[in-house]
């Protein structure tokens, strides 16, 4: 498998381009297709999260690869391809492992070291298993980094430094307008991110929550988790008029556009007696709360972008040294067992050789031999096959050995120079046809 990745992140664009690259409805689906389409690519899978874009394929051709994936990136998002260019980054085999490995145990994340990345990970896989387009080489790859990242977390304290998103935001909120506990808040959206943040208020001693969303279903569900004495479900028609009745909003749709305005917010603000800032806690990408809330006296507004700022301008990130030495281990190891696996259809079709070539000479010795008595036979038969295995035994470890090693390829190609190894043969071994691209095992096919 050829690895390339091309995407961007909140390490590479303001959240303004993100926010209008952002990929809803059926476009993530649309895009994985298209990927997995192209000529050049074998499998492909899709990371799409709030604050990161990444397409991941398996590609015969580097630069072919690069051109085609961001060319879909572009038309995909709506962004135009120059300005979108700029913000774009390309890894490719070692490194775009290292990259996945390193999302994986929460180092890229906006809050170093947050777990929920391993769900989205989980799900981007998912994803693409369901379309049909990752076959086994992402399949391995995938669940390679989902064991890293619970590796990370297990082994290390990055949990200390990696609190999800929402604890990280309400931190901030805290900050600005007092601690959460007792505050009334109401959360609008009931996916994965608002459930984690009901969840995390209700921990955080909130006893008065409201939930809104655009399926009335969704929320009652999220009562029923939290309980009816804790969580009430509200109209999503009615949020408006029920910011002046709550201390905190927190926000995490799936809307194109924004769902709080900020003329509500200004009159929510109007009416509000209390002394602490009517806090609005925007999770969302493409944004829920208008960015205009941000300029209101009485309104403390904290999204991703000022999420962004108050991490960079955070002390240590925990034990991001030791997570950081057990990606390039692993990184290691993942490359070394890949090539090692080149080389498997060549030493077995050599193998396989050598077998044809006793099998015949063991023929041949009986047709000139025909009186040969049985004992005799197959002392000459064992004795020959534990010569040939005796001078294979040597080379064929040392040839995996080798071929571990970065550029080991060149080694299974010299064994098949040197041994006239049937290139039919050996593809037949590792289900390829000569001069094709790997198929996609029954896990997945494009």
């Amino acid at each position: 498998m050829s690895l390339l990745v091309v995407g961007l992140s909140h390490r590479t664009a303001p959240v303004g381009v993100l926010e209008r690259a952002a990929l809803t409805g059926d476009v993530p689906t649309r895009l994985l297709h298209d990927a997995a389409a192209t000529a050049t690519v074998a499998e492909a899978a899709l990371v799409n999260t709030c604050n990161r874009i990444e397409l991941y394929a398996d590609v015969d051709k580097f630069h072919a690869g690069v051109a085609e994936l961001s060319l879909l990136l572009a038309h995909h998002s709506g962004v135009d391809l120059e300005e979108l260019t700029a913000h774009l980054y390309v890894h490719y085999e070692d490194r775009a492992v290292h990259h996945l490995f390193s999302v994986a145990c929460g180092l890229d994340s906006m809050v170093v070291g947050e777990g929920q990345i391993l769900g989205q990970l989980r799900d981007a896989l998912a994803k693409a298993q369901d379309e049909h387009t990752a076959g086994r080489g992402l399949n391995e790859l995938f669940q390679q980094a989902l064991r890293v990242g619970k590796r990370a977390h297990s082994e290390t304290g990055i949990d200390k430094a990696g609190q999800s998103l929402v604890t990280f935001g309400l931190e901030q909120v805290a900050a600005g307008a007092g601690e959460i506990a007792g505050k009334r808040a109401l959360v609008v959206g009931a996916g994965s991110m608002s459930s984690l943040a009901a969840a995390t208020l209700v921990r955080s001693g909130v006893t008065d929550l409201l939930i809104a969303n655009r399926t009335p279903a969704r929320a009652e569900r999220l009562v029923e988790i939290l309980g009816p004495d804790v969580a009430r479900t509200l109209d999503l028609a009615k949020v408006p008029e029920a910011l002046a009745d709550v201390d905190l909003v927190i926000s995490c749709t799936g809307a194109s556009g924004v769902v709080i305005k900020a003329e509500d917010v200004a009159a929510a603000v109007a009416l509000r007696t209390s002394p602490q800032p009517l806090a609005l806690l925007d999770l969302a990408m493409p944004r829920d709360v208008d960015h205009a809330v941000h300029e209101l006296p009485g309104a403390l507004l904290v999204d991703l972008e000022s999420l962004s700022h108050a991490h960079a301008a955070s002390p240590g990130a925990g034990d991001v040294d030791e997570v950081t030495r057990i990606v390039s281990n692993e990184v290691t190891a993942f490359g070394a067992a890949q090539r090692a696996a080149r080389i498997a259809p060549t030493v077995v079709a050599l193998r396989s050789m050598a077998s044809d070539v006793v099998a015949a000479e063991l023929g041949r010795l009986d047709s000139r031999l025909p009186d040969l008595d049985e004992r005799s036979r197959a002392e000459i038969t064992q004795t020959v096959r534990r010569v040939v295995d005796k001078l294979l035994h040597a080379p064929t470890v040392r040839v995996k050995q080798l071929a571990a090693e970065p550029g080991g390829a060149s080694y299974a190609e010299a064994l098949r120079e040197l041994f006239d190894l049937d290139p039919a043969a050996v593809h037949a071994v590792s289900g390829t046809p000569v001069g094709g691209a790997p198929q996609p095992s029954a896990g997945g096919t494009r």
